[in-house]
């Protein structure tokens, strides 16, 4: 291909591309995993709010999440894996964003729950075996547990260990969440439905069918296969960044795909699925829609400044990179919402797009207020953002 220049993929076409493949109407709560590749999971209520802007019907988003998550049919997953982080993705997807993400995780986790184990309470790993057993055991004969109730059920559990010892936040520390969190990392148990509403994250937990086994380069690239169709073009760093990865492990997953270099504005170099470089469709008309917090689109790529002006980070992000719930306009955010006590949804537009944008927002925003009011919850993001703040006082 030398001598042959490549077309230009602009921020125009981009946000394009966004609106189309990651903010149209759908049908299924499935749909939409598949579309974003992997749902935020941090904030349960993330789930849901993800999942119900982007149906066609919203008001039965609950109900159809609550079946795919918890049901017979079990459609989609929980799991921690890309950058430590829990998501929902689906079941078919399950066993290779384990093995490209997962597994080097769970074995992080082992490691330094041994540690922690060791030094604070003098347990060795034949203890922990044991315990992890009794664990299993109790699930077996009670069936979906929540985690106080396998504390009773497996005294062990309640053992204590002594943290920043010597330090005025030392503190006693149950080892119960540090073994189920491990032991759900390995997909031995998983989180069943919570105890409350969806935005509770005080979960019930079960035993766990094991995932097949993936080869982690085969996986690797059906993470990127799957992140080029939603999120390209991206570069090798919003990559790095998204599946936390080193960029040699990045770089071989896009070879693996035969993934196309294509020039972005501002002279980066972006990558996109092989016949995916090519003009793309016309954006649809823009459409306001209003995303919650740590919701997959805005969370999808390192560098953000084709769809979010960078004088708008402040409000909109905490300190440590979460996004707050963002008011979209087509494929670039334009402002911000929160919930308040009184149900209400409030927003501010931090980009003027006209009048119509603003009469689409305050439509968007008593829709998400009325599907909150039958939901007959409140939903503060547990990551609070500066904007999010002021506008639920």
């Amino acid at each position: 291909m030398s001598g042959t220049r490549r077309r230009q993929i602009g921020n125009e076409e981009r946000r394009g591309r966004l609106a189309r493949r990651q903010l149209r109407a759908v049908g299924r709560c499935e749909e939409v995993a598949d579309a974003l590749v992997a749902l935020h999971a941090t904030d349960p209520a993330t789930v849901f709010l993800t999942v119900a802007a982007r149906l066609r019907e919203p008001g039965d988003g609950v109900g159809a999440l609550e079946e795919a998550l918890y049901g017979e049919t079990g459609s989609l997953v929980r799991m921690l894996a890309m950058r430590r982080t829990m998501f929902v993705v689906g079941r078919a997807a399950a066993p290779g964003v384990y093995a490209a993400a997962g597994r080097q995780i769970a074995a992080k986790e082992r490691k330094g729950l041994l540690a922690f184990l060791a030094e604070g309470g003098g347990w060795d790993e034949a203890w922990l075996e044991d315990v992890e057993a009794r664990v299993r055991a109790a699930l077996d004969a009670h069936g979906e547990t929540s985690g106080a109730g396998l504390s009773k059920l497996v005294p062990e559990l309640r053992e204590q260990v002594l943290v920043a010892a010597g330090k005025p936040y030392e503190a006693r520390q149950n080892v119960a969440s540090r073994i189920i969190r491990t032991m759900a990392a390995e997909g031995r148990i998983e989180r069943r439905r919570p105890a409350g509403s969806w935005t509770s994250s005080q979960f019930r937990w079960a035993n766990a069918e094991p995932l097949p086994e993936v080869p982690v380069a085969e996986a690797r690239a059906g993470v990127v296969k799957a992140w080029l169709g939603a999120y390209g073009p991206g570069t090798a760093a919003d990559l790095k960044w998204w599946t936390g990865w080193s960029l040699t492990e990045v770089r071989k997953a896009l070879a693996a795909v035969g993934a196309e270099e294509v020039p972005l504005d501002g002279n980066a170099v972006g990558h996109v699925l092989p016949g995916d470089a090519g003009p793309s469709a016309d954006a649809p008309p823009p459409a306001a829609t209003l995303l919650p917090a740590l919701d997959p689109t805005p969370m999808g790529w390192r560098e953000r400044d084709w769809f979010l002006p960078r004088e708008h980070r402040a409000s909109l992000f905490d300190r440590s990179g979460n996004v707050g719930p963002t008011v979209w306009w087509g494929g670039e955010v334009i402002g911000g919402w929160a919930h308040r006590a009184d149900g209400a949804v409030a927003w501010r537009l931090l980009a003027d797009r006209g009048a119509r944008a603003a009469d689409a927002v305050g439509a968007a925003a008593e829709r998400l207020s009325a599907f909150l009011a039958d939901g007959g919850v409140t939903v503060t993001p547990r990551f609070r953002t500066p904007l999010e703040r002021e506008l639920s006082a």
